[in-house]
């Protein structure tokens, strides 16, 4: 028997899987559906999602993963082990090595959850990365010399804000700000101005089909339905992409005032590197429309929108499982 290294980004929105050799072998919704009278998973993953907000009584959806750390230890448990046995399927690799990635500025008892969870489905040895740092490298930046690079990490619960030098983070933060918040902010604007209840699904789409923070650059509306408040009926409104900016400009804000924090706490030297650099936007949540365009504008620092975002951080396990060196063993 021989084992495999297993890189994993395990975040609130979506887990994703690397093995060593093969690349990143699943990508699925961090979602499980659960019968609440028996205790029985009914699904994971992609199914389960497909499920969210159309559940019988009994079954109940759950995201066990809430703002980057575990909300739910049993049901994260359960949906690891059955994403480790569908892409390892228990007989093929022999207790394997496993790069686990977490949010910076998490206390000792979450990243201690996390290892636990990791352990639990079987492996020989669990490394913990933070995701900015592992974002970094699999956005292609290298952060092995004495020179400053900055990383802006959106996930599904996290923003994770970095500038890193020398193979390590120099100065960071975090806050509970992501692709999640900016989902119920829409469903808050329209419940609001329209009084129409939409779910997150829906609010969703609407954010990847018509959603921008940048409105100068796109204009695009769309047909919402949901069940409007007043009579209780289902309904239908049409909104508009500056609509989607006004509903996450609070959210925004919030991110660059975050974001200027770390660029006031990092040494005059790095910083100067970064305004020759520019600063990289990496996960799911920075392929907001004009987000790119709207960092830039306020922080006076060219900012770029990664390669590919959404697999940054998976693909950074990758490269580090590769030069296990690299990693914080700490």
């Amino acid at each position: 028997m021989f084992s495999k290294d297993i890189g994993i980004d395990l975040g609130t929105a979506n887990v994703l899987i690397y093995i060593k050799g093969q690349g990143i072998v699943l990508d699925e919704p961090s979602v499980v559906a659960l019968d609440t009278d028996t205790k029985r998973i009914v699904a994971v993953g992609r199914d389960a999602r497909e499920m969210l907000g159309r559940t019988p009584g009994q079954v109940q959806a759950i995201r066990p993963l809430k703002d980057g750390v575990i909300a739910d230890f049993e049901v994260t448990d359960i949906m690891l082990n059955h994403f480790i046995k569908k892409v390892n399927g228990r007989n093929i690799f022999s207790r394997p090595r496993i790069l686990i990635c977490c949010p910076s500025n998490i206390t000792q008892v979450e990243k201690n959850a996390i290892k636990e969870a990791a352990e639990r489905t079987g492996a020989r040895r669990v490394y913990l990365e933070e995701e900015p740092k592992v974002a970094a490298v699999g956005a292609g930046l290298d952060i092995s010399k004495p020179s400053g690079n900055m990383v802006i990490d959106i996930g599904g619960g996290t923003t994770d804000v970095a500038v890193l030098s020398l193979g390590g983070i120099v100065t960071s933060s975090s806050l509970k700000i992501a692709g999640n918040v900016f989902d119920n902010d829409i469903i808050k604007y329209i419940k609001e101005k329209y009084k129409l209840l939409i779910g997150e699904r829906t609010a969703e789409d609407i954010k990847i089909k018509i959603g921008t923070v940048f409105p100068e650059e796109k204009d695009e509306s769309m047909e919402v339905k949901g069940r409007d408040l007043v009579t209780g009926l289902p309904h239908s409104v049409t909104i508009c992409s500056a609509e989607i900016d006004e509903a996450l400009r609070e959210s925004m804000f919030q991110i660059i005032n975050k974001v200027k924090g770390v660029l006031e706490d990092t040494p005059p030297e790095l910083a100067s590197d970064i305004i020759d650099k520019g600063i990289v936007l990496t996960g799911g949540g920075a392929m907001i429309d004009g987000l790119d365009k709207l960092l830039s504008k306020e922080l006076k620092v060219p900012v770029y929108l990664a390669e590919s975002p959404l697999t940054c951080v998976v693909e950074g396990t990758g490269v580090l499982l590769e030069n296990v060196s690299l990693i914080d063993t700490k």
